[in-house]
This record gives structure tokens, C-alpha cells and sequence, in this order.
């Protein structure tokens, strides 16, 4: 829990926001971390105070003429969203499958026809480096202005070395915008490319022996993530790449238990990943290796909605093995067409029957906790970067129950104010 600093120093302060409601989110998912009636104060960048505004009864700030006072009039601070798992850097679209799907067709139907993510790969692979980046920075700026300052950012559309690497660029400028820190996801192993039809393991080594070296040399990836399904890669080749990535030094991810328990999410926790996601068909022990390795579940509303699934991911007993459940986009072309974090958190408390204290913390602690970050944002607590939303509601809860009306006024990266 967040402690005010003992001594004030407003000396020392550059910001302070004052009359302010703060849900801390520094709790989990127990609870918003309220603090009403209360005030927060930031110095280079960081939140170094945090207190109730009586304890500044008798300060006159006008003193201090360096001091930014920021009145915000009852509304709510937050943490600054996290949208710990999309794909939003690609080529074209894929509205014919949406069409397909509505006449009947499966998802994996319309994979092994040669539709899913290998027409993304062919768009994607034609189109260039500036193309790419105009297009998800469209995408980007629309998840930023409903308060998402972090994000990750996956490939997996280009299937061959040249193409990951190119979409790796693009998210690295996409993370010098301004007000927004972005982390790579190298998702080389998300489907078969049309060139290596039947030759699974051969992809594989394409992906360990070249791909990921270059990827490393490049320092281009914070992360990698493995596709590991029956319509992706069974848990030999997985493992494979997961050892690849032990090599390298870079931390693990997964997609699992998405449409079968193929026991991905299990093998991930062996490599202390930082988290599975999607996971509808997650095992008791799987969670309890997810447990074990404390590792983030990642839960993906927007799939579910767009693909009409029925298998809910398995709640209680995430809930009972106290496994922290983060909650993200997974924004793409083909399953989750959705670049709204407000919507995700309606859905998560209408589909997947969270409260809105649960998905708060998904997109907020969780989502930190998700990507490797939670010694530095996701809650707003001495010490941690001043990433800060801003929204006018009057209890937390309206974020989660409302969406189409958006009531974020502000935002603050680091202590600068971006929006």
C-alpha cells in the first residue's frame, strides 16, 4: 500500500494536483486504492507524495513559484492504462472474413483455407516501413486517447526474417511518439507461412537459427511469444523457440488454451514467463503452474465478443489460485478489430463477469505485471513514474459500466502532460 512521505517538501515538487479523488490501484484487484479529498505531487518525472489535501492546510503554496498546481475538482486519478497485448502494426484489413464468419465459417476453417493470418502476411509484407507506421499510429492515437500511456506491441505478420524485422521498426518509432512507452513482442512463431506448408519444424529453425538472432542483435524485442495451438505450433516446436529466447535473454510470453489445452501456459511457467494469454480452456494445472511461476493471465474480451466464442476462461479458479488476471485488446485484423481499452473494460465485467475493481487492475497493476513492468507503472505510489489519467466521473466504476462516452480529460507520461 502507498504511504504519504513523512515530511512534505513542496520545495521540491514541480506538480501538484490537489482536490483530487486517486484510485491508487496499488491493492490489486481488493480494491481502487481510494483516496478521497486527496492530493499528489510529482518531481522529475516520478509521484514523490501523495496525501490528503488537509495535510496541506498550512502550506501556502503561492510560495513556491516553480510548483505547477493542477486543480482537478473531485475528478479521478488513475494510473495511466496499460494494453498489455495487441498487433497493431499490420497491412490491410480483413472485413471479408468477418463476412465469411457471419455466413458459417469457423475461424480455423477460414485459417486452413488460407485466409486468417496469412492474408495479413501478404498485405503486410507489401506494404512499406511508412505505410505500416501511419497505419498504427492511427491505432495507437485512438487507444491513447482513452488514457493507455504503455503498450505492447507484437509482430507476427511478416513470417520471414525481413518482415519481422521491419514490423519491430515500426513499433520502435511508434514508442518515441510522445506520451506513450511501447514494448516489443518479436511473435515470429504465430503462424505457418504459405513457403514452408508442411514443414512446421523447418519454420522453426528459420525462427530460432535466424530470426531470433537478428531480432537480438537488433535489441528490436522485449519479449517473445509463441502461437501455441493446434492451428499454430504444438509444445516441441514451442519449447523450442522458448529455449531460443533463453538464449537471447529475452523474457517469454505465450498465446494458449485459446482453442484446446495443447499445455502451453505449463510449459511457459517452466520458463517463468510473464504471462499466457487468452486461455479459455486453461486447466486447473495450468493455473496452478501459472501460480507457481507467478505469472499474469491475460484475458481477452474482444476475441471472444468478435469470434462469437462460448468457453469462458476459467474466472474462479484463476480467482482461487489468486493468479493476477490482466485484461488488453489484443487489437488486430482478424479477431479483434477493437482499439478501445474503455470497451474491453465493459466486456470484461459483462462477458467474463469481473467486477470493476478486477478489470481496472487488469489494464492498470496487472497489465504491469503482464509485460514486466510493475516495479515502475500501474499504480500510482511513491517512487513509481508519474504516469497519470485523468477522468471525470465520480466513481471509479463509471469506466467499466459506460463506454461510447468517453470521460478521460487529461493525461500525464512521466509527469508531462501528452493529452
Amino acid at each position: 500500500m502507498s504511504s504519504s512521505i513523512p515530511k512534505l517538501e513542496p520545495q521540491t515538487w514541480q506538480t501538484l494536483f490537489i482536490n483530487a479523488n486517486i484510485a491508487t490501484m496499488d491493492d490489486g484487484a481488493n480494491s481502487y486504492g481510494e483516496r478521497v479529498n486527496a492530493a499528489l505531487a510529482v518531481s522529475a518525472g516520478k509521484i514523490v507524495w501523495i496525501g490528503a489535501m488537509q495535510e496541506l492546510a498550512d502550506i501556502q503554496l503561492s510560495a513556491y513559484a516553480q510548483l505547477d498546481v493542477i486543480d482537478v475538482a473531485g475528478q479521478w486519478l488513475l494510473p495511466g492504462l496499460i494494453d498489455c497485448h495487441t498487433h497493431i502494426v499490420y497491412g490491410g484489413h480483413r472485413a471479408n472474413e468477418f463476412e465469411l464468419r457471419l455466413k458459417g465459417a469457423s475461424y480455423e476453417e477460414v485459417a486452413k483455407a488460407g485466409g486468417g493470418i496469412v492474408s495479413t502476411v501478404k498485405a503486410t509484407r507489401a506494404a512499406s516501413e511508412q505505410a505500416l507506421f501511419e497505419s498504427a499510429l492511427a491505432r495507437l492515437n485512438t487507444l491513447k486517447s482513452e488514457g493507455v500511456t504503455t503498450i505492447e506491441i507484437k509482430s507476427g505478420y511478416g513470417l520471414d526474417t525481413e518482415t519481422e524485422l521491419k514490423m519491430l521498426q515500426v513499433a520502435k518509432r511508434l514508442g518515441e511518439q510522445p506520451g506513450i512507452e511501447v514494448r516489443k513482442t518479436f511473435l515470429g512463431a504465430h503462424a505457418l507461412p504459405l513457403e514452408y506448408a508442411d514443414n512446421a519444424d523447418g519454420y522453426i529453425d528459420l525462427v530460432c537459427n535466424e530470426m531470433l538472432p537478428a531480432v537480438a542483435t537488433n535489441k528490436l524485442a522485449d519479449a517473445v511469444d509463441v502461437f501455441c495451438e493446434g492451428i499454430g505450433f504444438d509444445i516441441e516446436q514451442t519449447e523450442r523457440v522458448f529455449q531460443a529466447a533463453k538464449q537471447h535473454n529475452i523474457a517469454i510470453k505465450v498465446h494458449a488454451e485459446q482453442l484446446s489445452d495443447l499445455g502451453g501456459t505449463a510449459l511457459a511457467a517452466k520458463y517463468q514467463a510473464l504471462s499466457s494469454d487468452h486461455l479459455e480452456y486453461l486447466s486447473e494445472d495450468g493455473i496452478k503452474a501459472m501460480q507457481q511461476a507467478d505469472m499474469a493471465a491475460v484475458l481477452l474480451p474482444g476475441a471472444f465478443y468478435f469470434l462469437r466464442e462460448t468457453k469462458l476462461p476459467p474466472i474462479d479458479m484463476l480467482r482461487k489460485h489468486g493468479v493476477a488476471i490482466a485484461l488488453a485488446t489484443d487489437a488486430n485484423p482478424g479477431s479483434s478489430p477493437i482499439h478501445s481499452i474503455q470497451l474491453m473494460l465493459n466486456m470484461a465485467c459483462t462477458l467474463f463477469r469481473l467486477t470493476p475493481a478486477e478489470a481496472i487492475a487488469g489494464v492498470t497493476c496487472y497489465g504491469a505485471k503482464a509485460l514486466g513492468l510493475a516495479d515502475k507503472v500501474g499504480s500510482l505510489e511513491v517512487g513509481k513514474q508519474a504516469d497519470i489519467a485523468v477522468f471525470n466521473v465520480e466513481q471509479v466504476a463509471q469506466l467499466c459500466y459506460q463506454y461510447g462516452v468517453n470521460p478521460l480529460t487529461s493525461i500525464y507520461k512521466a509527469g508531462v502532460k501528452t493529452v
